[in-house]
């Protein structure tokens, strides 16, 4: 679920290439949030719900706040099968159309399956962490950017914008890191 800025950039401009890159909100020890709880529900009902409705998605708060590395590390097993972005997006509609928990191995392997991978190497993988160096890396790596908040844009190896943005100020960046 790229916003699509992002998506219309990267067909407008070939040369442009998105690497999408592993961000855990809320790491294993901080807490997770309450999706019945206050700041959830407001932050959803005044910001969420408004940008997905303009982007035309369909969105909801989900009733789980899962921890995503897994996640993360079953989407780098996707990329290394050449099927990053059609599982990336799998995971998407599964945790925020659908509300399932994308911590879980079996949804995962699901996903992976639905999309006729081979979901049993997936959850091998998952058992023996292939992927969780790799993940930590890329954590680490936003760590040092300074990234909060998602989605983040690094160009140029700074952080430059965060939060969804507008077609221009993709374009803007990319002809900054073009500059340098």
């Amino acid at each position: 679920m790229a916003e699509p800025a992002l998506n219309k950039l990267t067909q407008e401009d070939s040369a442009v290439e998105v690497i999408w890159c592993a961000f855990e909100l809320r790491p294993d020890p901080v807490p997770t949030l309450d999706p019945k709880g206050e700041y959830l529900q407001r932050v959803w009902s005044d910001s969420v719900y408004p940008l997905s409705e303009r982007l035309g998605f369909n969105m909801k708060l989900p009733p789980v706040q899962p921890r995503s590395r897994r996640a993360h590390e079953a989407a780098h097993w996707a990329r290394m099968q050449g099927y990053f972005n059609e599982y990336n997006l799998a995971i998407f509609r599964a945790f925020f159309e659908r509300g399932e928990d994308i911590g879980k191995k079996d949804v995962l392997v699901r996903l992976a399956s639905d999309l006729g991978l081979d979901g049993q190497a997936l959850g091998v993988a998952l058992e023996q962490g292939d992927f969780e160096e790799s993940v930590l890396a890329e954590e680490q790596d936003a760590q040092r950017y300074g990234i909060r908040a998602v989605p983040a844009f690094v160009a140029g190896g700074q952080m430059m914008l965060s939060g969804v943005q507008p077609l221009d100020r993709l374009k803007d960046l990319v002809e900054w890191a073009r500059s340098i």
